[in-house]
């Protein structure tokens, strides 16, 4: 089952003196995260509106109703902020990592099961999925439509056609 609220990032700290949050963003982006007006609290628990949002390096700057001074800020420390999947429209072929995570890793063409996908590593050029098999042992597989035949979240499963020496080559 997917989770209807998602974990987005966590307040690292305060920026200034009239209570703007330092978020360190766990979606694609800080500039992703600045597109929304509003946040969440304790797993979608309570809502906390956005006053606003602007990118900064690799994090977000952030200011919330209920917030205006730094002391305010920083008794927030820590805290994680989740989205709603309903105030998100992926495109095609796109998934939120979280809802990955888990899957069952599959050859698409005899369906032996190679592992579970456990990680996503953001390497720049493309992603790179890592499946550990039964055994514990871990492989790298690439993001690449000559590799990923499709992802079925919810069947939970990844359907791959390795490049030759992903799995089968030998320490």
């Amino acid at each position: 089952m997917l989770k209807q609220f998602l974990e987005a990032g966590r307040i690292v700290g305060t920026h200034g003196v009239r209570g703007e949050l330092r978020v360190e963003p766990w979606c694609d982006s800080a500039a992703f995260l600045a597109g929304f007006r509003t946040l969440y609290w304790d797993h979608g628990a309570s809502a906390v509106k956005v006053k606003s949002a602007r990118p900064h390096k690799s994090l977000l700057l952030l200011t919330i109703e209920g917030c205006d001074s730094a002391t305010e800020g920083d008794l927030l420390r820590g805290k994680i902020l989740y989205l709603n999947r309903d105030d998100v429209k992926l495109p095609e072929g796109k998934y939120f990592i979280q809802d990955i995570i888990g899957l069952s890793v599959l050859d698409a063409d005899t369906g032996k099961k190679y592992g579970t996908l456990t990680e996503v590593l953001k390497t720049g050029a493309n992603d790179v999925y890592q499946v550990e098999d039964a055994d514990g042992k871990q492989y790298l597989v690439p993001v690449i439509p000559d590799v990923v035949v499709s992802t079925d979240v919810e069947a939970g499963e990844l359907h791959i056609r390795p490049l030759r020496g992903i799995f089968d080559d030998e320490d």
